[in-house]
């Protein structure tokens, strides 16, 4: 086909203004450009048809008449044309071009906000802290992940492409934070890394995890469990301190009624006096205030703890303390409150118990141990009893409404067993000591 069938402008005017709604056709140019004309209203529009390299034909809209005239028109198709000589699809290379536009225009932008640039390892980062993380942990377990990021990972790492950062490059900045002597935050880092990395996979962000390289390339986390005493003659001489406490009342009631209920100190200091039936000789632990997940938290069970008679009259006791508030272990300062964190672990140093010694949580270990090895309860009772999550979500639903009449006499046998690691004394009553 002939080039420049069009003569001029003029030429082009003419053949325009003669038109009509019943005569109106394309006004070719030749070689696949042509002006489209509108003749009730709008743009008149320029075209070029080719076949892509693929063999598909394809139409290219080269911009409107006046605004774009019929030389400006003709280079624009002849640009195509080359575009095609070289293999490439013009069409595509155009959307091209305004793909890199506008991820430029996006840069800037974020630029001039203070924003990390998009696709780098911090915006993914935040993304996935708000739309995975923030969903499945707590507002305190997400906080403390965000930080670690903003101290550790960002300021090396945050504006780099996701899809750029090797395994060398993230172990550069896990050794900062280890040459500092943190280890386990270092790990804590690397594994919130790699769940970034997963999430940037799914989101088509990078295409593999480096995390995943570093596995045996920090130093291990030296791990150090609760102290806690499991001797019986050690653990008689406890009780006994126990016992003898001098302190504020209702701190010697949350000493003794630790190693009877088993709950995780922060749960114990945030009982209220709605979790307990006496009569029934039951504890009810809303889920929300467990260690579990966001979700299990809202949607889980509660965690029901049988209550040894023991357990009963001491609880019995100090209602007429604290019964008319909220808490069970209310703040000294404040019926509004519950005691604070320290309060237990300071009963104990008051004894004489370092931290290398006993810990509140300590008490939880200690039944753990002694119940196996002394009292030869089976295993799974014990970590029911302890609301230890199993390795699977339907195993976690069952196992915290599972063997309740075997931890009631579990629970009952554990408070005996103290009683008689205190040599045979007779249960010393709470009110003897708050009278």
């Amino acid at each position: 086909m002939s080039r420049n069938l069009i003569s001029g402008d003029l030429a082009l005017k003419a053949k325009l203004k003669a038109m009509t709604g019943a005569n109106a056709t394309r006004i070719s140019d030749g070689d696949g450009l042509y002006l489209r004309p509108y003749v009730k209203g709008g743009s008149h529009g320029w075209r070029f048809d080719y076949t892509r390299p693929t063999g598909k034909r394809n139409t290219l809209s080269l911009g409107t008449y006046p605004d774009t005239g019929l030389a400006l028109a003709r280079q624009k198709a002849q640009d195509a044309r080359e575009l095609l000589a070289q293999g490439l699809d013009p069409a595509a290379t155009r959307e091209a071009a305004r793909a890199i536009r506008a991820a430029a225009a996006l840069a800037a932008e974020r630029e001039s906000q203070g924003l990390a640039p998009a696709g780098s390892f911090e915006t993914v980062a935040r993304e996935w802290l708000s739309t995975v993380h923030a969903v499945k942990v707590s507002q305190g377990h997400h906080d403390r992940t965000r930080i670690r990021f903003e101290q550790d990972a960002f300021p090396w790492i945050g504006r780099r492409p996701l899809g750029e950062i090797d395994a060398p490059e993230l172990l550069a900045v896990l050794r900062r934070v280890e040459a500092r002597g943190a280890i386990e935050t270092a790990h804590r880092i690397k594994d919130a890394c790699g769940q970034v990395f997963r999430y940037g996979i799914a989101a088509g962000a990078c295409t593999r995890n480096p995390a995943a390289d570093l596995r045996d390339a920090l130093r291990p986390v030296q791990t150090r469990h609760h102290s806690a005493i499991t001797e019986p003659a050690e653990v008689s001489k406890l009780m006994r301190a126990a016992v003898d406490y001098g302190g504020q009342p209702v701190t010697r009631a949350a000493l003794l009624l630790s190693p009877l209920l088993l709950l995780r100190p922060g749960e114990l200091r945030h009982m209220e006096w709605a979790w307990v039936d006496l009569e029934g000789a039951t504890l009810t632990v809303p889920g929300s205030v467990m260690k579990r997940t966001k979700v299990d938290k809202a949607d889980g069970p509660p965690h029901v703890v049988p209550l040894a008679r023991q357990a009963v009259e001491l609880l019995a006791e100090l209602q007429t303390l604290t019964g008319e508030g909220r808490f069970v272990f209310p703040a000294l300062t404040s019926r509004h409150r519950c005691m604070s964190e320290n309060t237990v672990r300071s009963a104990l140093r008051r004894l004489g118990y370092g931290n290398d010694d006993m810990t509140a949580h300590g008490f939880r270990a200690m039944a753990r141990t002694m119940l196996a090895e002394r009292l030869n309860t089976a295993p799974e009772v014990i970590e029911a009893q302890l609301a230890h999550a199993v390795s699977d979500s339907l195993g976690r639903a069952y196992n915290r409404t599972q063997y309740l009449e075997q931890r009631r006499t579990m629970m009952q046998s554990w408070a005996d067993y103290l009683d008689r690691l205190r040599k045979g004394a007779e249960v010393v009553s709470l009110g003897s000591r708050i009278a």
